[in-house]
């Protein structure tokens, strides 16, 4: 028996069949198309997303031969709005993407409200931002009113990325969303679990057309669409965002547990248990997950503080797609090892702002301490203490904010395979680093929650008894000169 994880990310899909022994038995993976309609604006198309859904999940399928699905758990890029017709499921519009800065204006339009940014992260846990879902749905409501009219009418359904694709493989007939989702698009009261009246009014948005909130883990619906015959009849049990996925899939099930995801961009993850801790310092409060009790009234709400850091692997890319000093991503640690030390060099990648815990979008990255000896290698080695001291920042502040003992930090990403940067890591942090052993913990996670409420595994226990990492990173000698001198120069950056 095995669970069928579907992870809908930015740039494509992924579908991984998992077995009851936490093993991966297939996957598949499909692309779709970016659509950038001007500088800032980021779009998917529903259509194209669905489709490369079914590419991946037919290729994981037939990968796996007669490999019975007892389940399946849904996972996401966060943030994301879309829209559909609730007659054929077809979109009046494409999405807009998490991405996406078209907002801008309209944010410093609530911020000059006095006291309403306050008030929103009360309820949310999230600055106002073009990050989060609300404002672009005021976006549609003010520039697109006949779309909304149908919004209002309850003619068009509006939800993230998971609430779609579960419209599409019921035909329809569910539409719901899990908290953590739930909690990305700054209309729900984080406390309750709920949707909010007062932010639904502020930000315009009938709750008529969002989806019913549900815990992370449990049966919500099953399959029913043609698309996909080998499924029909199979549960969808497990829901969560991406970065909460993925916390999951490492078993960070403990206060205290943190995880940091390294691709484009790090996000850094502590789960601070059923405390929703307001950050003084940038970071963001966010749901984790819901798992249901015995009764609804006992459903239990996880927290997490998170922290993003816009440019991690991104930063590698520009140096071999930008500078052209390196044609592969793994000639880095060769190059930083040849050199050694960073030879004065001290790296600043706000190459699209700085995130948390500044968030200062408008930034722009500096190299300081060149010299007409500075070598590709110590740039390549101050690139990877860049990458790693960003995490550093968020994950001092962990400490500080939550005051939770953490004794390990779980990681798993493109750029976590490089050994020398999860090194050094290790060193500033002065605490272990543990790399999984999969690279698709985001889709575990989201296997594991479908498992969970399908009773393929019974319990946490159970399933924190599957993870096991890679390799271990120990913490040693640091330098903690070169650290204060990164932020230093972060701080120099800011007033470019």
């Amino acid at each position: 028996m095995a669970v069928l994880a579907i992870d809908a990310g930015t740039t494509g899909v992924t579908a991984v069949i998992v077995g009851a022994s936490g093993d991966i038995v297939a996957q598949g993976y499909s692309e779709f198309e970016q659509h950038f309609l001007q500088p800032v604006w980021v779009e998917h198309d529903p259509e194209q997303i669905w489709q490369a859904t079914l590419v991946a999940v037919r290729a994981a399928l037939a990968a796996s031969s007669a490999t019975p699905i007892k389940a399946i758990g849904i996972t996401n890029q966060r943030e994301t709005v879309v829209l559909w017709r609730r007659s054929d499921l077809t979109a009046p519009r494409n999405a807009i993407v998490w991405q996406d800065r078209r907002t801008a204006a309209i944010v410093d339009e609530l911020r000059a409200q006095a006291g309403l940014e306050a008030r929103v992260k009360q309820l949310t846990g999230l600055a106002l931002d073009p990050y989060f879902s609300s404002t672009k749905l005021m976006w549609i409501a003010r520039n697109e009113p006949a779309i909304w009219a149908d919004v209002v009418a309850g003619k068009v359904a509006v939800g993230t990325v998971d609430s779609y694709l579960i419209a599409r493989l019921t035909g329809g007939s569910v539409h719901v969303t899990d908290a953590s989702n739930a909690s990305r698009t700054q209309l729900l009261d984080i406390g309750t679990g709920l949707w909010s009246p007062e932010l639904l009014d502020l930000f315009g948005v009938p709750e008529s057309a969002l989806p019913r909130v549900v815990p992370s883990s449990g049966v919500v619906g099953a399959v029913s669409t043609t698309d996909l015959p080998e499924l029909v009849g199979v549960v969808i049990a497990g829901i969560a965002g991406d970065q909460q996925a993925a916390l999951f899939g490492h078993a960070a099930f403990t206060a205290g547990d943190t995880k940091c995801t390294y691709g484009t961009g790090a996000f850094i993850l502590q789960n601070t248990g059923q405390t929703a801790v307001a950050s003084k310092n940038g970071l963001l409060t966010t749901i984790a997950w819901m798992l249901p009790g015995e009764h609804l009234s006992e459903t239990k709400i996880t927290y997490a503080l998170e922290g993003s850091v816009f440019v991690a692997g991104a930063a590698v890319q520009w140096l071999r797609d930008g500078l052209k000093i390196i044609d592969s991503a793994n000639e880095l640690s060769a190059l930083a090892e040849a050199a050694e030390t960073n030879g004065g060099v001290t790296f600043v990648p706000a190459l699209t702002g700085l995130g948390a815990p500044h968030w200062q979008p408008e930034a722009r990255g500096t190299i300081f301490g060149l010299t007409r000896g500075t070598s590709r290698g110590n740039i390549a080695q101050a690139t990877l203490e860049a990458i790693a001291f960003q995490v550093r920042q968020v994950f001092d502040l962990f400490g500080a904010e939550a005051g939770l003992r953490c004794t390990r930090l779980a990681v798993d990403g493109g750029a976590s395979s490089n050994d020398r940067l999860m090194q050094i890591q290790a060193d500033s942090i002065g605490t272990k680093v543990e790399r999984s052993q999969s690279a698709q913990v985001t889709a575990l996670g989201a296997a594991y929650l479908a498992g969970l409420g399908a009773g393929v595994w019974a319990s946490l226990a159970e399933i924190e008894s599957l993870v096991v990492p890679e390799l271990q990173f120990d913490p040693g000698a640091f330098d903690q000169a070169l650290y204060e001198r990164w932020c230093r120069a972060v701080e120099l950056t800011k007033e470019f």
